[in-house]
């Protein structure tokens, strides 16, 4: 046997030690706990999802590769530094049936106060202390309450309220007979504790706060913070692939494109940390926003733009100067649009049709009566209905409004939508936002790059991808699409209406104008700015001359 293979026999017999000895969920969240240890850091240095080291620790999931071996030996380290306490007496009691005349139990349960709340600092989280046993149920936490105990934070923990108070009238009132151990203890001294509420009204209403609260401690932490700790994870990355390729920028580039898919699921994970819906990553979809085949095209419109003002043409004498020019970060900005949440539901008619409601509509466009301005519906020439997304509609309906009045209303058949957000990607757009912005301040060629990598695979892969196996919501994908183009038609309307004409609109970024398009639009490449527009194919590239077509 080679020296390779022993290497990894003796791996494979390594993981499979610490496997063994793989504490339970609890005591996972104890020995993370117990170091002061956030789920980001823990996730950080495991290489997986803060959520997925939350599954870990409740036994939602139990830990996989490649992950798993880190986290093992990150256990390992951590039980030996934070050792397991001593059993506690409610146990020792349940263990052993002949102990009920022992006496211990009862003043552990009577320590136990049910009333305690947690102490947060001005930033939103918990204040930490020395570990020691919650004041609520004995596991050690480094968190304190307001009276400075140990008190796990939020007081996320299960308090055990029957088995604290039940051995205590038990070894008073029956010290030996065998059938008192046989009768259920619990209910027992709940008759026993009934009385006291007339004569201690404040005492009997102690246990009330023992339910859980209702918001996650997950909530607490800032979101400021939030974004801090998520950007830090793209700074990291950056840095690790640099130091793998020794310096060398293009080699580490090529890297991080290559991992941008994973990174930016993890990203998206991490945002969702602070999130309020719950969201389904394989939904049931209606079979409209399922591609019938490799080859044939998908059945929603995203109404994409190809619009050349017909009165002008490069091939047209004349010296009419035109600016060809670029919406930066196209998708990043198109990630702030209403999403739906729950699962689509069919409608007929227009009922689906509500501003907080999103998804798909079956409709009949009305003529667009402007050749000088584009359709908002992109360069469609096949007449009837089409399926389109909500954030076509969206425009459609403003356009067709009274502020605007420039065409009627569609008529919409038809339509599958749910419940909806407008911000349910805007964590993810301002991380990644924030990032981009960083590194174009500090001219970070490959940290803007690996941002624009991210999130336009996280866009082109959440259909239908084998690159992405995380999710598949196609839903998502044609919805940002359009939102994109929507938001480029907005844009072009902006011009219009401050006297630029309107030559050309393509894709998803692409505006040409004649005129001083300065006093429009700021020049820059912030993603509120516009700038020119350069290429070594096209030939209507940054600046350009055009002429007027004689009919």
């Amino acid at each position: 046997m080679s020296g390779d293979q022993l290497d990894s026999v003796e791996a494979l017999l390594e993981e499979a030690r610490l496997a063994a000895r793989m504490p339970d969920p609890a005591e996972r969240l104890r020995l993370r706990e117990a170091a002061g240890l956030s789920r980001a850091q823990v996730a950080a240095a495991v290489g997986v999802g803060r959520q997925t080291i939350a599954n870990w620790e409740s036994g939602v999931t139990e830990p996989q590769p490649p992950g798993r071996m880190k986290y093992l030996r990150l256990l390992e380290g951590l039980a030996e530094i934070h050792p397991a306490p001593a059993q506690a007496p409610a146990q020792a009691l349940a263990q052993e049936p002949g102990a009920g005349a022992h006496p211990p139990a009862a003043p552990a349960g009577a320590a136990w106060d049910l009333t305690a709340q947690t102490a947060w600092r001005p930033d939103g989280l918990a204040v930490q202390g020395a570990p020691g046993p919650c004041v609520r149920c004995g596991v050690v936490t480094p968190f304190q309450s307001t009276d400075g105990r140990p008190l796990h934070a939020g007081a996320m923990c299960q308090p055990t309220t029957a088995t604290p108070l039940a051995p205590a009238p038990t070894a008073v009132t029956a010290p030996a007979p065998t059938p008192t151990a046989v009768t259920p203890p619990a209910p027992a001294p709940v008759p026993a504790q009934a009385p006291p509420p007339t004569q201690a009204p404040t005492t009997a209403s102690a246990p009330t706060p023992a339910p859980l609260p209702a918001r996650p401690l997950r909530r607490a932490r800032s979101a400021a913070r939030a974004q801090s700790e998520t950007s830090s994870l793209i700074t990291q990355a950056v840095h690790e692939e640099l130091e793998r390729a020794e310096g060398d920028a293009d080699a580490a580039l090529q890297a991080l494109v290559k991992r941008a898919i994973p990174d930016v699921m993890r990203l998206f994970e991490e945002t969702r940390a602070t999130a309020r819906y719950q969201y389904t990553a394989y939904p049931s979809l209606p079979d409209i926003l399922h591609k019938p085949s490799k080859r044939e095209p998908d059945q929603i419109w995203e109404a994409r733009p190809n619009f050349h003002h017909p009165h002008y043409s490069l091939k047209a004498p004349g010296d009419i100067r035109v600016t060809a020019l670029d919406a930066n970060a196209a998708y990043l900005s198109a990630l702030k649009c209403w999403l739906p949440i729950g699962k689509l539901e069919h409608h007929t008619g227009s009922d689906g049709v509500d501003p907080k409601r999103s998804g798909v509509h079956l409709i009949t466009p009305a003529q667009w009566p402007h050749p000088h301005l584009p359709d908002p519906l992109g360069d469609r020439e096949e007449p009837g209905a089409l399926w389109i997304t909500d954030a076509t509609l969206r425009l459609l309906l403003r356009l067709s409004g009274p502020k605007y009045g420039l065409t009627d209303p569609p008529t919409v058949h038809e339509s599958w939508t749910s419940g909806a957000t407008e911000n349910f990607l805007d964590a993810l757009r301002k991380v990644l936002a924030a990032a981009r912005e960083t590194a174009l301040a500090e001219g970070d060629a490959i940290t803007e790059a690996y941002v624009k990598a991210m999130y336009s695979k996280f866009i082109s892969t959440m259909g239908e991808s084998i690159h992405n196996r995380e999710i598949q919501r196609p839903d998502w994908m044609h919805l940002i699409h359009s939102q994109a183009y929507a938001n480029l038609w907005g844009k072009a309307y902006k011009a219009h209406q401050a006297g630029l004409e309107i030559i050309a609109m393509m894709g998803t970024d692409e505006l040409h104008v004649t005129g001083d398009w300065r006093q429009v639009f700021t020049e820059g490449r912030g993603l509120a700015q516009m700038k020119i527009k350069h290429s070594d194919t096209a030939k209507a590239s940054g600046e350009y001359t055009v002429g007027k077509v004689v009919r």
